[in-house]
């Protein structure tokens, strides 16, 4: 039988190629997304990926889009918690706290109320999956970026918690932690960095492939790829680990 596979925030970088991907392995793929053009282009490419607009930051909005997936797949087997926002590029002392809350309800509480909702599923499946998008900011303090790197910590005790109350139903969660990646947020992310710091877009970026072994930015077709791996029968065995995937950065 195909996996069944819920991503959020599917319809464009990261999320998409992961949609993508799992609908190439032979998965049937759900989507949900804020950006409603984004949803459409993604159904003119990959006709066969089911959609629906939510803002994850909206509870009665997850319940919807939650059971309208359940329903268009007919059960689940894996999700991907994918969906999250960059937040201010600002001091801890300078950010806005309702700038604050926003991140944490669209980055933590939101991974929290779908997951939630889709553990009776997944409870289901013969092979259960979590898979949570966390982010180098995981593991690294990140100056100028409290909110974001606060939520990617929160991110990985969530799954590892997941992990523990989840494996005895043969449900695996695990995190995965983008370094750098390739498209158009990490170029709103340099133009925060320059704006704050008075340098250059391209010093900001020289600066950041310093911090890293591989200097060059990570693919977003390799982090679909490993959350294919991780979803499949060969990844049977890794459970409540926080991968990275970061060409090794040494710090933020």
């Amino acid at each position: 039988m195909s996996q069944r596979v819920l991503v959020t925030a599917g319809a464009s970088g990261i999320g998409r190629e992961i949609a993508r991907a799992f609908a190439a392995s032979g998965a049937r793929v759900f989507v949900c997304d804020i950006d409603e053009a984004a949803l459409a282009a993604l159904v003119t490419d990959s006709p066969g990926i089911g959609t629906t607009r939510c803002d994850v930051s909206k509870r009665a909005e997850n319940e919807r889009m939650v059971a309208a997936a359940l329903q268009w797949l007919g059960g689940l087997d894996v999700l991907v918690n994918n969906a999250g926002i960059a937040g201010p590029t600002v001091p801890v002392d300078e950010v806005p706290p309702d700038e604050w809350d926003r991140v944490v309800q669209v980055n933590l509480t939101a991974a929290f109320d779908v997951t939630r909702l889709s553990i009776p599923a997944l409870k289901q499946s013969t092979a259960g999956v979590v898979i949570v998008m966390s982010s180098a900011a995981g593991r690294f303090g990140y100056p100028n970026r409290v909110a974001y790197a606060a939520t990617k910590w929160g991110l990985v005790g969530f799954t590892k918690t997941l992990a523990m109350e989840l494996g005895p139903f043969g449900i695996r969660a695990n995190a995965i932690l983008p370094g750098t990646v390739a498209g158009d947020r990490i170029q709103r992310v340099f133009e925060g960095r320059a704006k704050l710091s008075g340098k250059s877009i391209d010093e900001v970026r020289d600066a950041s492939m310093r911090n890293q072994s591989l200097q060059t930015l990570v693919d977003p077709k390799d982090i679909a790829s490993l959350a294919v791996f991780l979803a499949s029968d060969a990844g049977k065995s890794i459970s409540g680990q926080a991968l990275a995937i970061d060409n090794d950065i040494q710090r933020l």
